[in-house]
Parts: C-alpha cells; sequence; structure tokens
C-alpha cells in the first residue's frame, strides 16, 4: 500500500466513530465537490478489501467496532468452518454449516461473531463474501440423467456443483475434470458451472498428477512469447564475456542428485598457508537471459518457483534455459555471478568479492560419489578424479569449519529423513526409502548458506533495498508452553526468560539419546513460525543469522534471480531505490505465496504416491513407530516404507481411550493401557482411499513398552517434521 493511501485509510478510520453514510463521510473529510465521485470509489475499493464494512442502510463502519472480522474461510469437510482472521492476534471464528452463508472454502469474508466463550473461542456467521477464491474446481464428474455435478478434489469445498444439461463438455461418469464456475452457492441453490476441461480417468499415474496441478493452479505450458524468447538465445559469445572474471581454467564443480538436470550453483575450495580458506561460489546467470519486464520475466514472476514432484518438475523457466543454457554443465562455458569468500582457520568471513564470471564446469559430481571420495569408500571414483580428491576433502573439513561456527552462533539444526519415491516405467511407485543426507550434502548446504549470507550482508553494507530470506521469532505463547512441556523432562528453562534460537539449541542437546528426543525436536518445529521473504531484514531465527537472503537458486526460485539484478546495480553503480522499493514489496509477498502453494502441491503429490504404494498392500501387516497422537486414534509412520497411516480408536476394542494432551498419549480407562508418541507398533493396512490421501491402519499389536529417560518422567517421542518431498528432486533450500 503507498504512502498516500495508507494515510486516506488512516484518515477515513478516525472519522468514522459511528456508521455513517457516503455523504456523511465525505462531508466529514472535507472532500471538495469535483472530488467527490473519485473519492467514493476509492471508499467503495477500501469496503471490498474490508478495510471497511458496508453494512444496511447504505453506511459504512469499522468492523471490530461491529463484531465483525474480515478473513479467509478454512472450510471442512463436514461442511463447517472456521474464519481465519487477516489480523494475526485474533482468535479464529467457528462457522457452522448453516452459518456459511454463499461462501466456500478459500474465500474472503466479513463473518459476524455471534457469541464468544471464555476461552476465548468465537462463533460466528459470515455476512459477505469480499473476494473468491474459487473461480475454477477441481473434481469428479458424477452424471444425473442430461446433467449431473462434480464433486470437489478438495474436501474442504463441502459443497458439490451443479453442471446443467449441455455444461457437461462431454465428460462420462466417473472422470476427472476442471469445472468453471458459473454461479456461487446461496441458501436456497448449489454452485453452478461449466466443464472447461476433461482430464481423463481419475485413477491414471498422469492425470494424478495433472489432478494436483489443477488444483494448486499451477502453470505448466509456457506462453508462446517466452518459450520464444529462450529459444532464440545461443551459447555465450565472445561479446557476453566482456568484462567477466575468466574462471575457466578453474577445477570448479557441480555437485547434485543423480537425477538433477538443472545445476545452478558450482563450488571451489581453496586454502593458504596461513589457513585461510578461499571459497567459490559459482551461480547461473540467469538475469543475463532473463532481462526485466520480458515475456520471460512475467511469466517466471507468476510462477515464483519450480514445483518438484516424485519423477517430474514443473519448471519456473523454460527447459531452453533451466536444463541448458543456464545450466551449468560441465565442460561447457557457462555464465555466472560468483561470489568469492575469504573464511578464518575459525569461520569468520574476512572479505569477500561479488562479479560476474564466466566459468567451465570441470565435472558433473554426484552427492553419492562425492560422499564416497570424502569417506575413502570407493578406490575406482579416487582413480578416477585423482586431481579432484584433494579438492573434495577440502571442501569437508572447510563444511565442518563453517558448521560449527553456525551453530556456534545458535542455529538449529533439523537433520529429519526424508521420503524418495522410486517410481517404475508406468509410473507407479514401486518404492519408498529414507533419502540418505550425506556428507556431500551439508557440506553443498554449508557452502549455499554462508554465500546467501554473504550477499545479504553486501546489501546492508551498500545500504540498497533488497528482498530478505527472513524467520520470525517464534511465538511467546507457543514457547511459553514448550518451556512447560521439556519441564516435565528435566530441562529447567526459567520462566518468562527470552527463548533465543541457541537456547532451543542447547534445548536439544539435552534430549539427544533420550527416548523424548523426537519428540521435543517436534514440539519445538511447532513452535516455529514459517520462513518468507521480506524487504525488512530481521534476521533468520533458525539459522542464527543476522541477515540472510537467496541468492544461489535463480534457476528455481525467482526471488533469487531478483538479488542477482540488484549485485548488477550496485556493481554498475546504478543505484534504483525508487523503482525497487515498491517492487521488490510486491516480489516478496508474491513470491512468498507461491512458495507456499508449491510446497503444499508437493506434499499432495507424496501423498498420492504413498497411498498408491499402499493399496497395492491391504492385508499386509508392517512395524512402525507411533508418530502422532490425536483425539480420535494415532498415526504410525512404517518402519520400512515411510509411509504414515491413521489407527482410529474406534477400532481398538479392549477399552476406552481417553485421549491425553499434554502426555501427547491415548490411555485405556479400564486398563491404564497407553499409546504414546514413539511407542513400536505393529499394524495391518486395512484400507486406502488414494481420492481421500488417506491411509488406515489396524493395531496388530503394541510392540515395546519404553523405558522412561528419568526416574518419573513422562514417556513421550514425536514423529518427524511432515514436510515431504521427492529427494531425488531435492533443493538446496533454506
Amino acid at each position: 500500500m503507498s504512502k498516500p493511501e495508507e494515510d486516506f485509510q488512516q484518515a477515513l478510520r478516525s472519522i468514522l466513530k459511528s456508521p455513517m453514510s457516503m455523504k456523511e463521510i465525505l462531508s466529514a473529510l472535507k472532500i471538495p465537490s469535483a472530488e467527490r465521485s473519485l473519492y467514493r470509489k476509492r471508499i467503495r475499493a477500501i469496503a471490498e478489501t474490508g478495510g471497511i464494512v458496508r453494512i444496511k442502510g447504505a453506511r459504512y463502519g469499522l468492523p471490530d467496532k461491529m463484531n465483525l472480522v474480515t478473513g479467509v474461510v478454512q472450510g471442512h469437510p463436514d461442511g463447517f468452518g472456521f474464519v481465519i482472521p487477516e489480523e494475526p492476534d485474533e482468535t479464529d471464528v467457528f462457522i457452522s454449516q448453516r452459518a456459511f452463508d454463499e461462501a466456500m472454502h478459500g474465500d474472503k469474508v466479513v463473518v459476524r461473531v455471534e457469541s464468544a466463550r471464555p476461552d476465548g473461542k468465537r462463533e460466528g456467521r459470515v455476512i459477505r463474501v469480499l473476494e473468491r477464491a474459487n473461480d475454477t474446481v477441481v473434481g469428479t464428474f458424477e452424471r444425473s440423467r442430461n446433467a449431473g455435478y462434480v464433486v470437489p478434489f478438495e474436501r474442504r469445498i463441502a459443497r458439490d456443483i451443479f453442471i446443467p444439461p449441455g455444461a457437461t463438455g462431454g465428460a462420462r461418469d466417473g472422470q476427472a475434470v476442471i469445472v468453471n464456475v458459473t454461479e456461487y452457492p446461496s441458501k436456497t441453490r448449489p454452485a453452478m458451472g461449466e466443464i472447461t476441461k476433461v482430464l481423463g480417468d481419475s485413477d491414471d499415474p498422469a492425470v494424478e498428477i495433472q489432478l494436483i496441478t489443477a488444483r494448486y493452479k499451477l502453470r505448466q505450458e509456457f506462453p508462446h512469447a517466452a518459450v520464444s524468447e529462450a529459444s532464440a538465445y545461443g551459447p555465450p559469445a565472445e561479446k557476453d564475456l566482456r568484462g567477466r572474471l575468466d574462471l575457466r581454467g578453474r577445477p570448479i564443480v557441480t555437485i547434485d542428485g543423480e537425477t538433477a538436470k538443472d545445476f545452478d550453483d558450482a563450488v571451489e575450495v581453496e586454502k593458504d598457508e596461513h589457513g585461510r580458506y578461499t571459497l567459490g561460489v559459482h551461480i547461473a546467470d540467469v538475469s543475463h537471459y532473463v532481462r526485466e519486464g520480458s515475456a520471460l520475466d512475467k511469466e517466471a514472476f507468476r510462477r515464483g518457483t519450480s514445483v518438484y514432484f516424485p519423477g517430474s518438475v514443473i519448471p519456473m523457466l523454460p527447459f531452453e534455459l533451466s536444463n541448458d543454457l543456464c545450466s551449468l554443465n560441465p565442460k561447457v562455458d557457462r555464465l555466472t555471478l560468483s561470489c568469492i569468500m575469504t573464511i578464518s582457520p575459525e569461520g569468520d568471513l574476512l572479505d569477500y568479492d561479488i562479479r560476474e564470471s564466466v566459468i567451465r564446469s570441470a565435472e558433473r559430481m554426484t552427492y553419492t560419489a562425492v560422499a564416497a571420495i570424502i569417506e575413502g569408500k570407493d578406490r575406482a571414483l579416487e582413480v578416477r578424479y585423482t586431481s579432484l580428491v584433494p579438492k573434495f576433502k577440502l571442501m569437508a573439513e572447510l563444511a565442518a569449519v563453517l558448521r560449527k561456527r553456525r551453530l556456534k552462533n545458535g542455529a538449529l539444526d533439523f537433520d529429519l529423513p526424508e521420503p524418495e519415491i522410486i517410481l517404475d516405467i508406468t509410473g507407479r511407485p514401486e518404492n519408498i526409502i529414507v533419502a540418505e543426507r550425506n556428507v556431500a550434502h551439508k557440506l553443498i548446504e554449508e557452502f549455499m548458506l554462508e554465500a546467501n549470507r554473504t550477499v545479504a550482508g553486501h546489501f546492508l553494507k551498500r545500504k540498497y533495498p533488497a528482498v530478505y530470506r527472513v524467520h520470525d521469532e517464534p511465538d511467546p505463547l507457543k514457547l511459553e508452553a514448550l518451556r512447560e512441556f521439556v519441564g516435565a523432562f528435566g530441562v529447567s528453562l526459567r520462566q518468562g526468560e527470552k527463548m533465543t534460537s541457541k537456547k532451543l539449541q542447547w534445548m536439544i542437546e539435552r534430549m539427544a539419546g533420550k527416548p523424548e528426543e523426537k519428540l521435543v525436536t517436534h514440539m519445538t518445529l511447532r513452535s516455529m513460525k514459517q520462513a518468507r521473504y521480506s524487504t525488512e531484514n530481521i534476521g533468520h531465527f533458525g539459522l542464527g543469522f543476522d541477515h540472510y537472503t537467496h541468492f544461489t537458486s535463480p534457476i528455481r526460485r525467482y526471488p533469487d534471480l531478483v538479488v542477482h539484478r540488484l549485485l548488477k546495480d550496485l556493481a554498475a553503480n546504478k543505484r534504483r531505490e525508487e523503482f525497487w522499493k515498491p517492487q521488490l514489496s510486491k516480489i516478496a509477498e508474491h513470491t512468498s505465496v507461491t512458495e507456499r502453494n508449491a510446497d503444499e502441491a508437493e506434499r499432495e503429490a507424496v501423498k498420492l504416491r504413498q497411498c498408491q504404494y499402499m493399496q497395492e498392500r491391504v492385508g499386509e501387516e508392517f512395524d512402525g513407530i507411533i508418530a502422532g497422537v490425536t483425539a480420535f486414534g494415532f498415526f504410525v509412520q512404517l518402519l520400512t516404507s515411510h509411509v504414515e497411516g491413521l489407527v482410529r480408536i474406534t477400532s481398538i476394542h479392549d477399552d476406552y481411550y481417553v485421549y491425553n494432551e499434554k502426555g501427547h498419549s491415548l490411555i485405556g480407562e479400564r486398563t491404564r493401557k497407553r499409546f504414546r508418541l514413539g511407542d513400536k507398533a505393529r499394524i495391518k493396512v486395512e484400507n486406502v482411499s488414494v481420492e481421500r490421501r488417506q491411509i488406515d491402519f489396524s493395531l496388530v499389536a503394541k510392540v515395546e513398552k519404553r523405558e522412561a529417560s528419568r526416574p518419573g518422567g513422562k514417556k513421550s517421542v514425536t514423529r518427524r517434521e511432515r514436510k515431504t518431498r521427492s529427494s531425488s528432486l531435492k533443493r538446496k533450500k533454506r
């Protein structure tokens, strides 16, 4: 919001002591007659966003003064829902099925709070829809005579969409479709729509990924203009190399996964006689090809990020760039932006240089090969890469120094496993394993963190606007709950003291090796806020950095591409503060949204493949660990297949079980039998619903009774963070 608009809204709020008509508002603001038409539009626009609310009698008032809340509807499959307020300090408002009015899941609405309990819980009714979230819906077509219904795949859209005769688009019963919503629901009629695309049979692997793509409104096809721009570029010519630092003779390498095709970072490490390291991080110069305001740039901004599914990717840039000209392929000239850092033996940054450069990658290395060389596990690889072996050993040495320094400064390091989904030639999952995170993964992570931190410091030093990667301090109430929780395990944290990342790190270290370690890690993760992009540098709490940005992945993240443009501005002494400030705010907000949307799509794709994998194993028994406990049952994560399913409390017949929220357990009323986080259990696969992404287990036996970590201590272990994605296309993303 611009400063003049912000000032106008503040002035408007200041005069609305009570609900007023438009005429009264204009008079109170002393708007001249000649300008009143313009100001009427401005005031109505503010009302459409929920800043003020239009009520009966064509009067306008402040929502917070009239028991009104503006927020976004979060629906539930059973028909009720919640409104999540725009103001972060407000509590959610429960909306019963009858109180939904014309709203659907995702809509921005105004809700009237009709009751509030002493514990802060509120209930209300939707009185106005401000902004629709669903102009298209993905679902299954069900025919009814000449017409039919579309049942949304998004279960939180609890209402089916009626498809009148002539609007079915030739869809057959049971097919997956995309429907354009032509009329939204009301109290007396359902939503209506027109089928615009038939995707095919919903159990086809290719169609299932299309469904996720359509549901999250991911852009698959590139506009013709963007493809034409990408295709017009050729390999770097002599004119492209002028003024660049020539590093083509250096032993620079890329290190990525076996199946990766877009290599946007390459590295090199040296060490001098004083023990100082020189770390070179060389990043693909995507900004050379994707120019500001071009068709490529506009499309990259819309997408915001590449989206990685098991076995496939929806790239931010056309493959002509992402897999070719911008990819740091071996033995060919590639344009780069290099961050060359001098680092002390203790891991402190002594000096740096950021330059436009050209490299010729000496080798395309994989994490597996580099780890085997560093650990001395493959003599054949050592012989093959004889000249590079000392470089890899030096990389591991520097990474250990950087990691030690980072942890000393309070970084939180959650080394959590991720599933790797192995697909067969038909696209069906044939195995799910735990992805290995070896020493090579860790050294690349340390180098990228150091480069990103250095670039952020460069912007601060030069006092130039930038996009930062920020991570807010955790919510104080959640931290207080965490303090009380770990106190039960003998970890004492003083009440009211400021909880820094160093204190959280100390707390996690105190739990290392104890049965409750994973539980405490999980509870700590739950207390954290989500990292995001911002033009305001507030630091990165989780990494323990005072400043941080994203610079190292411009092929797959739009903020990184923008950071490259900002660096080039500074290198050319071309300061454009007035141009960038409004642009960067928009970029930060938009790319934070596209990142969250991509993460949700990736999680659903993984869950889809997990369900498909388990669908073939109904009736089989597995060993697992209780990974989550709720009032309606507990989740078990299998030891062999890295899959999670639910044992419902109604399927356990030997007792009535009561949920103990503080103890994260279910306790039998009569037998006092407990099911706790971290307990081992043997289960049987009872049912799998691919459509609902739901796996149901039944309990065969509780395998193990755990010992407490100390006398009288509670016995709880948690599930790992369930933010999963295929590691075959793993991103270096922090």
